[in-house]
């Protein structure tokens, strides 16, 4: 392991997957008992942590992490950070950096999870279950310390418990985004990590990864979008993008911001039906131009499962926004699997509340999962309020 934690060779395959816990998905670190050297909100930064040997605060060596003061007390139980995923989702693995944390890392680690409704406070959080992802165990400074998770439910926060005290630099929660489907209704951005799309395929990822094409809001810099390297041959570079679910696309923006001397000549981008494995031109071979955002309306009206964006010949994409709605076939479904996977406190509540069971009735129907859900039940749960 070189210093700094940056030898990404080792780590899992989980590490593949988005970080539901990263800044650029709008995560945020709700609580922390103590950050008394360095800021909790450090944790999800995107990007490694650096060092500077000069940096001193009056409080000591100033790192980029989280690092709660020493603990003298008997009894304590270690210090812990609470982090609300930017999209909620089914975590396959998680990530305890202890990058420059050399001497002062704690020796031991554990993360547990909870799914709650809305926008819980501190409070409130501290009064939700939570089930362990990741028992108490040993980990080591100045190093990526990959655990491998195996609960299939989805959850909506994470709590990161490090005993007795000491620093993480970064703490990557790399999981399965599951949107709530309830909110999937009418025009949505179904290729957004967000929606639950994803990358699926890639020709050439050089420069940027092209999921930063998928992240919310605009691009800042140039590398907060998807670049390819420059080809030297006849073939063009381009990127398959899983949507959310089958859906009508309406209209489609392709930003090329930041990107003025390596941005794409053209670009277009077909539709793919996996059900019938049928291909539609959505946006045929179109002139694009430099650092703008182009609007495009959809040229077909046939669902689709995925996109493909292909640019030429080559060049920068900072943004992918393909926006339509849901078949009612494809949003019933992921209502149905939305319900398979929430932890049985959250499944009650969302059944009780929002689809007005009575509560023995919602607990019968939780023990026969995955049983098909009825009818009348997804669309009392879709519905709008």
């Amino acid at each position: 392991m070189t210093s700094g934690g940056t030898d990404f060779t080792a780590l899992p395959d989980f590490t593949a997957l988005p970080d539901l816990a990263c800044r650029d998905l709008a995560a945020g670190v709700v609580f922390a008992n103590d950050e008394f050297f360095a800021e909790r909100e450090n944790l999800i930064e995107p990007g490694p942590a650096v060092f500077s040997a000069e940096d001193f605060g009056h409080k000591g060596k100033t790192y980029d992490g989280w690092e709660t003061r020493r603990r003298r007390e008997p009894g304590t139980d270690g210090d812990h950070a609470i982090v609300r995923l930017g999209v909620p989702g089914v975590v396959k693995g998680v990530v305890i950096d202890t990058a420059w944390f050399k001497g002062n890392y704690p020796p031991l680690a554990s993360v547990e999870a909870t799914s709650v409704e809305g926008y819980p406070s501190p409070g409130e959080l501290r009064r939700a279950t939570w089930v362990t992802l990741v028992g108490k165990s040993p980990i080591k400074g100045d190093t990526q310390n990959p655990f491998p998770v195996t609960d299939p439910h989805r959850f909506t926060h994470v709590r990161l418990t490090i005993y007795p005290d000491g620093g993480v630099a970064r703490f990557r929660v790399h999981g399965e985004p599951v949107p709530d489907p309830r909110l999937m209704d009418g025009t949505v951005d179904l290729a957004a990590l967000e929606s639950g799309g994803d990358v699926v395929a890639c020709s050439n990822m050089f420069y940027s990864s092209p999921r930063n094409i998928l992240l919310p809001g605009r691009s800042r810099v140039m590398s907060d979008g998807w670049e390819n390297a420059r080809r030297r041959d006849d073939g063009n570079d381009h990127v398959t993008v899983a949507l959310a679910g089958r859906a009508h696309v309406h209209r489609v923006e392709i930003d090329t911001s930041y990107y003025v001397g390596n941005a794409p000549g053209w670009a277009s981008l077909t539709g793919i039906d996996a059900q019938s494995d049928a291909r539609v031109d959505l946006i045929p071979k179109t002139r694009l131009q430099p650092d703008t955002r182009h609007h495009l309306r959809s040229a077909a009206t046939a669902p689709v499962t995925h996109v493909r964006l292909d640019v030429y010949p080559d060049g920068g994409i900072a943004r992918l926004r393909v926006h339509g709605a849901l078949t009612p076939e494809s949003r019933a479904a992921a209502t149905a699997r939305f319900l398979d996977l929430l932890p049985d406190d959250h499944a009650i509540e969302v059944l009780t509340t929002d689809a007005g069971l009575p509560e023995a009735e919602a607990r019968a129907l939780l023990a026969a999962r995955p049983a098909a859900l009825p009818v009348h039940l997804l669309d009392r749960l879709l519905q709008n309020p």
